[in-house]
């Protein structure tokens, strides 16, 4: 037996490497939200969302495109009942299994399909992203965050999910989004052959790994991008966060993350 498993619960702090409870991890089998440690990516998450949005215990979230649950289980020790935790996803199999092993244990944690179309991920899809209106009442959410959805969308549909997120955040909601961003030090790193990801195609207001399947990974300008933002009534909170995607040696995470704001009263 391991010595972590000898320390009671009640003295682990909150960041503290850890296993959670096998039944709160989904089988290598099931998961579909890419390369990296499960766990490890859901606490790092975690961190970013208190430290940088000032995500508090009480607040309602929403999380885009939750998959199976890598952000919402380390959620599950830090959002109490005075809050609550709203997902969707258009893999069902993502959020039929976070039905079945994570609100049965937390009821204020509720996961729902949205049936939008993906090439790759829901090619039956009923609706498309640039029209789907999120299943919330506006006003509804204090914070709403994005981990790996943007770096998948052409700019008609991610406007349209910008747009949505104004729409069901309240005033002085902040929002969490994760992007691919091409700037002078990227596009420079890029063409120095350091990035994991050669954005060298561009294609229609967004830039590609693969002109024939341009969904796979999409890269934004980073002006281009902020200007979205603006466009569809969010306020940034600069300085922008740069991953290490494409090369750096001083980043935060893997991604880019940006933060950003809902004009008015908290």
């Amino acid at each position: 037996m391991r010595l972590k498993k000898l320390i009671p619960k009640i003295l682990r702090p909150l960041f503290e490497e850890r296993d959670d409870g096998n039944d709160m991890i989904p089988p290598q089998s099931l998961s579909f939200v890419g390369k990296g440690d499960f766990v490890k990516i859901g606490r790092e998450f975690r961190r970013h969302f208190i430290e940088l949005a000032q995500l508090r215990p009480e607040h309602r979230v929403l999380d885009v495109g939750c998959g199976i649950g890598r952000m919402a289980i380390p959620l599950t020790e830090f959002i109490t009942p005075a809050g609550g935790y709203w997902g969707f996803d258009i893999v069902k199999k993502g959020i039929d299994w976070c039905q079945e092993r994570i609100t049965p244990k937390f009821p204020n944690f509720q996961f729902r399909h949205s049936d939008v179309y993906n090439k790759h991920y829901n090619p039956g899809g009923s609706e498309h992203a640039c029209d789907y209106r999120f299943p919330f009442e506006d006003d509804f959410f204090d914070f709403v965050f994005l981990t790996s959805v943007f770096t998948y969308m052409v700019p008609a549909d991610l406007e349209n999910y910008l747009k949505e997120i104004t729409r069901v955040l309240k005033p002085g909601g902040r929002c969490l989004i994760t992007f691919l961003l091409i700037n002078e030090d990227s596009a420079g790193l890029i063409r120095a052959g350091k990035s994991d990801l050669d954005f060298v195609h561009e294609m229609d207001g967004y830039f590609t790994t693969k002109p024939a399947d341009p969904e796979a990974a999409i890269a934004y300008d980073e002006a281009a991008a902020l200007s979205f933002f603006d466009k569809c009534g969010l306020t940034v909170e600069l300085p922008v966060r740069y991953g290490s995607w494409c090369g750096r040696n001083t980043y935060l995470s893997y991604q880019d993350i940006l933060i950003a704001g809902k004009p008015g009263a908290a």
